[in-house]
């Protein structure tokens, strides 16, 4: 008996193979064992590293590079991508630490009272200009902590003290925001659909708020967390009444009598889920839900009889979000089996509740060293041989 349709759809195994190569990898060892069936292969993500070129790959979209400013306002040469999803639209997928990322700086430099997200801005606003209006961003990683004031000036949005004069965005000028003036905001900005990737419940601030939980990661000290959060208070009561003033769908989805500090998800990234969340009425998603959504997983999975995802390392986090635990959601809720890779397994041994992994397997089948296992040849191989042993096992049983 055959496999009649296997689904494949890896995250990228870091420091070793991108998406596409453990897609490619299993879908060799695939056929192998079952030469007719039908293999659809998928380059997933979870919306962190790999998001961009994970969609670019499997909706054949294109890379685009283009000069903006790093968190210290620096020139900066950082990639998006532009792919077409359904009816054809043209979509803009980039990722916010492509510009405004905590890896561009040396440790020295990192200060999230300076830093801002200027650059992300440039980056949307330029796939604005090429007809954009449709964006899915990722945001972890971030060097800042702004609540996303800079990406918002550069998209024409200008932060006003109490004398009328504009603010420079940055986490150390949010205390001094009293007003926003929208005049200079070109209408696509507004007609635009913001899609964030945000896997935290963080709120915008408070004991359990961005600059509490992030910012010391970023170069703040204990004093500069305590003022950056005093800021990002002050910002969230402007936010109050910026909501107030007009009427937004976000102000609809927020809780009646809550303040905007308290809404989970806007503490993400230093405050840039906030940003998005208020003044671009983005949806705040999970990020491996953006991603499924935006390559059509569900429709794809029609007539599948099995599904296998994976990523380097399969542990207690893969099921906080990670792509191969949202991968087997998405199948488990249409009775399709998952088996999931990685390079090493450590997931829990007690039963889980809920849906499960049919299977897991780590693709190493003996002692050698990491930086032996993680050479990309040998990891396309090991991902390879290990499929074919358990296509062998499906084989047998059928």
């Amino acid at each position: 008996m055959e496999c009649r349709k296997i689904v494949v759809a890896p995250d990228s195994f870091k420091g070793s193979l991108s998406s596409a190569e453990v897609a490619e990898a299993i879908g060799e060892g695939i056929l192998n064992v079952f030469p007719t069936c039908e293999v659809l292969k998928l380059s997933v993500a979870d919306g962190g590293e790999g998001t961009v070129e994970a969609l670019i790959d499997t909706l054949a979209g294109e890379s685009v590079e283009v000069e903006v400013h790093d968190p210290l306002m620096r020139p900066l040469k950082a990639a998006y991508g532009l792919v077409r999803q359904k009816a054809g639209q043209q979509t803009a997928v980039l990722e916010m630490s492509a510009a405004s990322g905590l890896p561009l700086l040396a440790p020295e430099e990192r200060n999230p009272w300076l830093t801002n997200t200027y650059g992300t801005g440039e980056l949307i606003m330029d796939a604005l200009r090429r007809g954009c209006r449709d964006f899915l961003v990722g945001i972890g990683g971030s060097a800042t902590n702004d609540a996303g004031t800079g990406m918002l000036a550069a998209l024409g949005f200008r932060f006003l003290d109490a004398a009328g004069e504009p603010v420079v965005p940055c986490g150390g000028t949010l205390g001094q925001i009293v007003s926003v003036d929208v005049s200079a905001v070109p209408a696509a900005v507004m007609e635009s659909r913001f899609t964030v990737a945000c896997d935290v419940d963080t709120p915008f601030c408070g004991t359990a708020g961005a600059a509490e939980v992030f910012a010391r990661q970023k170069g703040a000290d204990e004093a500069m967390v305590r003022k950056l959060d005093e800021g990002m208070a002050a910002f969230a009561e402007v936010i109050d009444g910026w909501w107030k003033k007009r009427s937004v769908e976000a102000l609809v989805r927020k809780d009646e009598g809550c303040s905007f500090r308290q809404i989970p998800g806007t503490g993400a990234a230093g405050g840039l889920g906030g940003g998005f969340l208020a003044f671009l009425n983005a949806r705040l998603v999970k990020g491996v839900d953006m991603v499924l959504d935006a390559v059509g997983f569900d429709e794809k999975l029609q007539g599948a009889d099995l599904v296998i995802t994976g990523e380097g390392k399969l542990d207690f986090q893969t099921s906080k979000g990670k792509t191969p635990y949202g991968v087997m959601l998405r199948a488990a809720a249409r009775h399709i089996p998952t088996i999931a890779l990685g390079g090493c397994v450590e997931l829990p041994q007690q039963p889980v509740e809920g849906p499960a992994f049919a299977a897991a397997f780590p693709v190493v089948s003996g002692p050698v060293a990491l930086e032996e296992a993680m050479k990309p040849e040998v990891a396309a191989c090991n991902v390879r041989n290990t499929v074919v042993r358990i296509m062998n096992l499906i084989k047998n049983l059928m």
